[in-house]
């Protein structure tokens, strides 16, 4: 794979740090500005409110902290699965916006994030059933010429060998996992509410994956990035054997 599909981890760890450091910096403006208002209204009220806001800052600290040991050891250290609903639900954002601001393009913030979300989903270590785990992929992975479309039912592919279809069904059968071929998010959401799995394997693009794990959460999901020789959305590839091995870290 080109080097653009081997995202780092540590790029969005830092990022994730920087924006720490911004939140703490906004939590002790926040005090800092009105003290000398509420001095006024009781002595004592600054002290409590700087108390407040200490600790929401500590919480801030201590929360990247455990996030970038369990991403960096990969064990599950402490309440890996809230942190990583935070990370996704609301710092994934003002972290995109930090990481535009300082020149850093959209889908290699977005590579990191999918990379160290996959690392802290790995983290926790849990078994799972084959019948509870879903593979979901893109329709544009199947070769466009093909006159057999497997949206819907992947074992209708010939098997003919010219796209990655055949490489994945053979791994679906080998492990007897459900795998779906969705068009559009509106289906992969419908198809995995339809299969309630415990957890997806999903192959996309930055964007769609990243949207994908904000939508799931709290499902656990690992996400593959497709590769994109003919552009998007056309004849997309991807490592066969990356998903093989994301299967036998889970598969209990």
């Amino acid at each position: 794979m080109p080097d653009h599909q081997q995202p780092k981890k540590r790029l969005f760890v830092t990022l994730m740090g920087l924006t720490c450091l911004m939140i703490v910096g906004v939590i002790y403006l926040l005090w800092w500005i009105p003290t000398t208002g509420l001095a006024n209204i009781h002595p004592s009220l600054p002290r409590i409110v700087g108390i407040a806001f200490g600790a929401l800052s500590l919480i801030a600290l201590v929360g990247t902290l455990v996030l970038v040991l369990t991403t960096a050891l990969g064990k599950d250290i402490l309440f890996t699965r809230f942190l990583r609903g935070v990370v996704v639900k609301f710092l994934l954002p003002v972290i995109e916006l930090i990481g535009r601001a300082c020149g850093i393009s959209i889908d290699t913030i977005r590579q990191s994030f999918i990379a160290m979300n996959n690392s802290l989903v790995l983290s926790q270590r849990f078994k799972v059933k084959p019948d509870r785990v879903l593979i979901l992929l893109p329709h544009c992975l199947q070769l466009f010429e093909c006159e057999i479309k497997v949206t819907g039912d992947i074992n209708k592919c010939a098997r003919c060998g010219r796209c990655n279809i055949m490489g994945l069904a053979d791994l679906a059968h080998k492990y007897s996992i459900d795998i779906s071929v969705a068009t559009g998010g509106t289906l992969a959401r419908k198809v995995i509410i339809e299969k309630r799995p415990k957890l997806v394997l999903a192959v996309a693009c930055e964007r769609d994956l990243t949207s994908g794990i904000k939508d799931c959460y709290p499902l656990p999901v690992i996400g593959v990035l497709n590769d994109r020789p003919f552009g998007p959305c056309f004849n997309t590839k991807v490592d066969v054997d990356k998903i093989d091995e994301s299967l036998q870290a889970v598969i209990g």
